[in-house]
């Protein structure tokens, strides 16, 4: 039988799991941790960072560090929680073009219209 994987995308941290006979095993990140920040950030020269790297270099860089953007999946621009977390966080959300909520880059004024794994990519 294949191996199960399990990903726990929080708004906060994130962990994956892989089912190891009956016993779940947490599988550690490249530093050695259990859990990941659930963070993205661009920087200016185009490199894009995940979780930890991402989260050290948020205070710089606040407007291209996305955090907490899972509340964004699902949600209109319009939707009441959409407007307070638009007060809540220091990146751009934005009206996507079709009425989803979505973000802009600061640092090269691009749109995204949604957030997508391939962000994610190292």
């Amino acid at each position: 039988m294949g191996k199960v994987i399990g990903i726990d995308l929080g708004t906060t941290n994130s962990c994956v799991a892989v089912m190891e006979g009956k016993n779940p095993k947490v599988i550690e990140n490249a530093e050695g941790v259990r859990t990941t920040p659930s963070m993205v950030a661009f920087t200016e020269d185009g490199e894009r960072l995940v979780g930890q790297s991402a989260k050290r270099q948020a205070v710089t860089n606040p407007k291209d560090t996305l955090f907490a953007i899972k509340r964004l999946i699902g949600r209109t621009f319009a939707d009441p929680t959409t407007t307070k977390d638009k007060e809540m966080v220091p990146y751009s959300i934005i009206n996507s073009g079709n009425g989803d909520a979505g973000w802009k880059r600061a640092a090269r004024n691009i749109r995204r219209h949604r957030f997508l794994p391939s962000f994610c990519k190292k």
